[in-house]
């Protein structure tokens, strides 16, 4: 056993560790930012600095945190969103301010790529001549309008906190949705409202119109890189060099060629490089077999490691909460607890404690694999029939033998019930670990969901339940073998 659990640690450090000697850059779940993502790295790696996209992390606290954890080394940003979500209690008035802000924390900001990114409220142009509406003041009179935000600006104080309270809104109807599905959701008119960005190309693709902001609520959001003042002065230049270069006609341009024209992100970046800077980048032929391995290894390694060490932790824990009355509330207590945490929240809560990548997400995951072998382990030792234990204690047993021959034996049923059910589980937890930069299989379902691509998500989704069935399979042949 002591040997099993070595090789499970060498084999998370090697997971976690894998790109230490590389500069991470992260990027939003939206295709601007991932596009923003790509320049970034790939203008790092042109400089000679090694450097790992990891895309699609979530929202703007996930990746602020990462950045001052060192997590990452830089990611694209807004400065409206620095002065209004990041930074809202120290008052910033200027530029010079915010540097000075932002260098005693440790980071850097580069010069405005060229373009301004702001916030809008948008409904179907059809709509808004039909009902007069020009401003996001006439919204007052339709309270009967659905709203449909994405829940970052739902819950942001520059989002609907702040323009519902300026603008003395309060419909009927409110709901949080991802970003690019509220494009959907506003074309098939199962909403009226959404949240824009002012360089999404679907505005024109789906005939929207961008409300005036009457009372000049929002800031302006200047696209540029904040990033770790430890990185060399040779990669901050790497990085400032594309400060000036995308205006917001070019930014729509590009949104539209990942958005709408469903071409690689990456390739999209490779290519403005190229034309802007004669830059040349190599990118591997990434096909869909080279993804599903990949993919197929990454969601492999996260939940044989988690359920490798749950195993280790669980089952011991399960005979001590069988054989110690004291202890059987406090240990089956604690792991019902942590099961009771919705396994996005735990994702997310682990992030302060081993930033993003593959480790936050396989502790996250050992930790919701604990309650159903801990259990299992319990039951299957409570349940031997009690004749039988007096009779091996009349014998003259000791405690140790009786476990390792009689209890534990006998309680493999149950025991590989609890691992079944939690690694099944894991299967289904460790696609949610693309949020957080674990990749797996949860890459391309995010992917798809950002781009609105079934194809995509179909990739993420099928092996996925394909493997849970695997999976099920194995444990099934496994316990009638073993009992």
């Amino acid at each position: 056993m002591p040997n099993i659990f070595i090789i499970l640690l060498l084999s998370m450090f090697c997971v976690s560790h894998a790109h230490a000697q590389t500069y991470g850059v992260g990027s939003k779940v939206y295709t601007e930012n991932v596009i923003l993502g790509h320049l970034a790295a790939q203008s790092l790696e042109a400089a000679g600095f090694p450097a790992q996209h990891n895309e699609q992390l979530g929202g703007t606290r996930i990746l602020w945190n990462a950045l001052l954890g060192g997590s990452i080394d830089v990611y694209p940003e807004y400065t409206g969103t620095l002065l209004e979500e990041i930074l809202p209690a120290a008052g910033i008035n200027s530029r010079e301010e915010l540097v000075s802000v932002l260098a005693a924390q440790g980071v850097g900001i580069t010069d405005n790529i060229g373009f301004n990114n702001t916030y809008a409220l948008g409904m179907r142009r059809s709509q808004a001549q039909e009902l007069g509406v020009v401003s996001i003041s006439d919204l007052q009179a339709h309270p009967t309008l659905r709203y449909g935000f994405s829940n970052e600006f739902m819950e942001r104080p520059d989002g609907w906190i702040g323009v519902s309270a300026e603008y003395g809104l309060a419909p009927d109807y409110v709901t949080g949705l991802e970003h690019a599905l509220a494009y959907r959701g506003i074309a098939s008119e199962d909403i009226d409202i959404i949240d824009l960005y002012s360089t999404d190309p679907e505005i024109a693709y789906y005939d929207l119109v961008a409300l005036v902001d009457d009372r000049e609520f929002f800031p302006d959001y200047d696209a540029v890189y904040v990033y770790r003042d430890d990185i060399p002065t040779e990669a901050v230049a790497a990085l400032q060099r594309l400060a000036g270069t995308i205006d917001e006609a070019r930014m729509m341009a590009l949104n539209s060629q990942v958005q709408l024209d469903l071409r690689d992100d990456a390739q999209v970046a490779s290519e403005f490089l190229r034309d802007t800077f004669a830059i040349e980048v190599t990118l591997a032929n990434d096909t869909m077999w080279t993804r599903l391995w990949r993919n197929t290894i990454e969601h492999l390694q996260l939940v044989i490691i988690s359920l490798g060490f749950a195993i280790v932790v669980a089952i011991p824990l399960g005979v001590l909460a069988a054989k110690f009355t004291r202890l059987e509330g406090l240990v089956l207590g604690g792991a019902s607890i942590l099961q009771t945490i919705p396994s996005l929240a735990l994702l997310v809560l682990m992030i302060p404690l081993f930033g993003i990548g593959a480790l936050p997400a396989i502790v996250a995951m050992f930790l919701y694999s604990l309650l159903p072998i801990v259990r299992n382990t319990h039951a299957g030792i409570k349940q031997i029939p009690a004749p039988m234990m007096e009779s091996a204690r009349a014998l003259g047993l000791p405690n140790s033998l009786i476990l390792r021959r009689i209890e534990l034996p006998m309680a493999i049923p149950s025991i590989l019930a609890g691992v079944k059910t939690s690694a099944v589980m894991n299967v289904g937890v460790a696609t949610l670990g693309a949020l957080i930069g674990a990749g797996g299989y949860g890459q391309p379902i995010l992917t798809g969901i950002r781009l609105d691509n079934l194809s995509l998500i179909l990739e993420g989704a099928i092996p996925a339940a394909v493997l849970a069935l695997l999976v099920q399979w194995l444990f099934d042949a496994l316990e009638k073998r073993l009992t």
